[in-house]
């Protein structure tokens, strides 16, 4: 340390004693983590100064042979954790450790919240594993040289992580990052050898750089260094060479995720354009894949011949595949690629495509093999999966044939069909694909539009996911199948329904002017249903209009939504409706016209325009004032 430095003392940005106060308290059980994350941080190091020597070869001599130690002091009571990577400068040393780095540190603190305190998933995946040192160290000292600085322009930093950390500049010979763990006193596990290279295998064993301890000679660490793990890119090994569990390692160090992979498929390209590629699917999505997945998503690991560039490289997947990891390593992109040159490059784009079909032959492989974990993979992931709909014109009809919906046919559960399950069951003569939209599986199941549905034995599809609505509008067919919603437009009528549709229509033509009459500016329409048969009225819906539910959510959103008078569909034959007709007070029929346009809103999930009305509407008529 320099004779004149001074130390420095500051405060933990308030989101980061949080974090520690977390983790420290919440991760127990799970301590090992420490370990795992911290090496994951060195090997970014190392990749980032093999990156960055490209563009400035003078900084290649400073990490030619780049790798990772991690030692132990029994005496000390003390791990280290040291690589010659990319090291910080003082100014990042603050932003990496001392402050939020993005806004992912705040949304896990909301996902570490209730019941989700232990998940350590949640430490890498949001890239706060540097703190995970707390769990097993009452004090944790960092040291570090940016490449290219001079040895003066070291670093340490240093906290006991309740609240405040000190910095002080000091001389380092080498540049790189050492973070020093103190342990606390009853973690003399980490002090064994054993221990700590058995952790490293089970968690880093494909880490790409050396990962070297000291050798040990009478239960003491000796001057010597031996290499503990791989070291090798696990997608460049041929496939017969690598085993199961070989894969299931590195997506877990890939991953920051103590779950195995649910599936993966590793493949070489060869040709006019060379890559590898190793992808694979999660068992559980991350807590940010729909909150700010869309904004902050992670993408694939992008290396050019073996030389790491980026770590998440959305470029190579769309985004309705946001929740895949894995590797993408090509040979003839341009070592000095960038994000705004990968936004236009023609051979990316094959690669691109490439990862897209080689995803979709995955899961499409899981549905037709593995049922119990494509009913794994799609309860995690469908709902992101039905962006494509929307979002990939080209693999749409692919993308169709995965989703699966709820039907009538499920008899009250939610057992699930796929859209070619419906076609090879539709009646003879059915030419559509009828489906209904709502906010409940409970809504979608007893809508009153699906009465004459059910009567007459059509299978209706229910879509009760939020994105569903959304993504129907990109889904006008299916296998030459037109999709129509059951609560939109004219239900499917034979000559004879015709007949009768048309006499009932004329026989209510009274009754219809009097509700008209009644409800006033309320309604667009009253007609005669063909739809009800239980029920007494149900709204109906013009081919383009949104749904009640779905304009209802927009406008608790913020959304400004054009306001529009719905149809009413009434069942002549109803006791209530019959009541409405034979009502002579004015009062009493308005009260029972109001409340027939009340519940079918209701049914649809339309937002009431004066609830207090309605309660006082329904207490007139249960009372028969």
């Amino acid at each position: 340390m320099n004779a004149t430095a001074t130390t420095e003392t500051r405060k933990f940005e308030a989101e980061v004693a949080q974090v520690l106060h977390l983790v420290t308290h919440s991760l127990y059980s799970h301590k090992e983590i420490f370990l795992r994350e911290l090496i994951s941080n060195a090997s970014d190091a190392c990749d980032k100064l093999r990156f960055e020597s490209i563009a400035h070869p003078e900084l290649a001599t400073l990490g030619s042979e780049l790798h990772i130690d991690v030692s132990w002091d029994s005496q000390a009571r003390t791990v280290t954790i040291s690589d010659n990577g990319i090291g910080m400068t003082r100014d990042e040393v603050i932003a990496n450790i001392g402050t939020i780095a993005s806004s992912g540190t705040k949304r896990f603190l909301e996902a570490m919240s209730g019941e989700q305190k232990a998940d350590a998933r949640l430490i890498g995946q949001f890239g706060v594993g540097f703190y995970s040192a707390f769990v097993v160290a009452d004090k944790v000292t960092v040291r570090s040289r940016h490449a290219g600085a001079a040895a003066s322009e070291g670093v340490q930093w240093e906290s006991d992580g309740k609240g405040e950390y000190s910095l002080v500049q000091v001389s380092l010979p080498e540049s790189g990052t050492s973070v020093v763990l103190h342990l606390k006193a009853d973690e003399d596990e980490f002090l064994k050898r054993w221990q700590l290279r058995s952790l490293i295998t089970k968690y880093s064993d494909h880490v790409a750089f050396p990962i070297r301890m000291p050798i040990e000679k009478d239960d003491k660490p000796t001057d010597e260094w031996e290499i503990i793990n791989a070291a090798s890119a696990l997608w460049t090994k041929p496939k017969s060479e690598i085993s199961d569990d070989d894969y299931k390692s590195f997506y877990k160090s890939l991953g920051h995720d103590f779950n195995e992979p649910l599936a993966w498929t590793h493949n070489r390209v060869e040709g006019s354009q060379s890559f590898t590629t190793l992808l694979y699917l999660p068992a559980q999505p991350p807590f940010d894949l729909m909150m700010g997945g869309r904004d902050e998503r992670k993408g694939l690991k992008l290396y050019i011949k073996r030389v790491f560039i980026m770590d998440a490289a959305e470029e190579l997947l769309p985004n309705y595949l946001r929740f895949v990891r894995g590797v993408v390593d090509a040979d003839d992109l341009p070592l000095n690629v960038s994000r705004e040159i990968l936004q236009h490059n023609r051979q990316l784009e094959r690669i691109k495509a490439a990862c897209v079909k080689r995803v979709l032959d995955l899961i499409e492989k899981l549905a037709r093999d593995e049922p119990e974990k494509f009913a794994t993979f799609y309860k995690a992931f469908g709902n992101t999966l039905k962006e494509g709909i929307s979002e990939d014109a080209n693999n749409r009809e692919r993308i169709a044939k995965l989703l699966r919906f709820a039907s009538t046919k499920g008899e009250g559960t939610q057992q699930t069909v796929s859209l070619d399950d419906y076609i090879g069951r539709m009646a003879i003569g059915q030419e559509a694909i009828w489906y209904i939209t709502a906010d409940s599986y409970a809504a979608a199941f007893g809508s009153p539009q699906l009465e004459a549905f059910k009567a007459k034995g059509i299978e209706v599809l229910l879509m009760f996911d939020r994105i569903d609505e959304w993504m129907i509008g990109s889904l006008s067919e299916y296998e030459g199948k037109k999709l129509k919603s059951a609560a939109k437009g004219d239900v499917p009528l034979d000559d004879a329904d015709k007949a009768k549709q048309e006499e009932a229509t004329k026989e209510a033509e009274p009754l219809l002017k009097k509700l008209k009459d009644l409800l006033g500016d309320r309604v667009g329409d009253v007609k005669v249903s063909a739809r009800l048969t239980d029920s007494p009225s149900c709204l109906a819906l013009s081919d383009y209009e949104m749904a009640p539910h779905l304009a209802r959510l927009l406008r608790e959103a913020g959304q400004d939504m054009p306001e529009s008078k719905p149809t009413l569909e009434i069942n002549p034959q109803h006791a209530l409706v019959k009541r409405v007709e034979s009502e002579t007070d004015d009062a009493k029929a308005k009260d029972l016209a109001l409340l027939l346009l009340d519940q079918a809103e209701i049914a649809a999930g339309a937002q009431l325009p004066d609830p207090s009305a309605f309660v006082q509407r329904m207490n007139r008529v249960l009372l028969g004032t």
